[in-house]
């Protein structure tokens, strides 16, 4: 299977997850959703794949379904809901990593553990980083430690922004036209995002023409995911209204 099938099937994957979680759990399955994307997009987001003969960085699905998953309570909760969802998945982001650096502040059981355990704590501590690495910032090098706090920064930016803005458009069109405001709060406030970000978790780490490339198809596989996702919340809005 491509690639660029597997990603289709992936984004159809989580839209309907996330309204199956509405439906079964209302405002906490997307609280849920938002926890649970937040800190798999991070660990996504350091594996590239070649899509349409250019490259990408993975997360990308998983991060733009938390935007529709704020947009659901914006539409539905108000703007209150989807700021408290904004904020536990920032204190989550910052618990995960906290957690994941204590694990690998332990030192490791190395000649007398197994293998395979040698291996995953390596493996671990390359994913999720080091206290040092969190104090000593390395441009030469990207991990989980610099991708957090990279995502956390754009996280906030772009998340509250996009609250706002999707209540802005909410009352400038009088709460008609609810594709307008799903896309228009959305395409501006992941402008912001991808710029943000990619440039603290990039930059120094990959080459030049790589990182220009990796910031433009982040941005536009996320223009992408705000644009499919539009007929799953007008699903949403009619799940929530029964």
């Amino acid at each position: 299977m491509s690639n660029e099938l597997i990603w289709i099937v992936f984004l159809l994957f989580e839209l309907s997850a996330a309204l199956v979680l509405f439906k079964a759990f209302g405002r906490t399955g997307l609280y849920a959703l938002v926890v649970a994307n937040v800190i798999l997009c991070n660990i996504q987001v350091q594996k590239e794949v070649r899509m349409i003969g250019l490259t990408f960085t993975l997360g990308n699905v998983l991060y733009g379904v938390i935007f529709f998953a704020t947009d659901m309570l914006s539409e539905l909760y108000g703007k209150r809901e989807a700021r408290r969802a904004v904020w536990i998945g920032f204190a989550v982001m910052v618990a995960a990593l906290m957690a994941m650096m204590f694990a690998n502040a332990f030192v490791a059981a190395g000649e007398k553990g197994s293998p395979e355990a040698a291996g995953a704590s390596d493996a671990i501590e390359r994913l999720f980083g080091t206290f040092k690495a969190l104090l000593v910032w390395d441009l030469s090098e990207t991990n989980f430690a610099r991708i957090t706090i990279a995502s956390l920064i754009a996280y906030l930016i772009s998340q509250l922004h996009d609250v706002w803005a999707f209540h802005f458009w909410k009352r400038k069109t009088e709460g008609r036209h609810l594709w307008l405001r799903n896309n228009a709060s959305t395409w501006v406030s992941q402008l912001l995002d991808t710029s943000v970000f990619c440039t603290l978790a990039f930059v120094g780490a990959k080459p030049t023409g790589i990182f220009f490339e990796i910031l433009v198809t982040t941005y536009f596989i996320k223009l992408v995911v705000a644009a499919l996702d539009t007929p799953f919340i007008y699903l949403g809005r009619r799940l929530g209204r029964r």
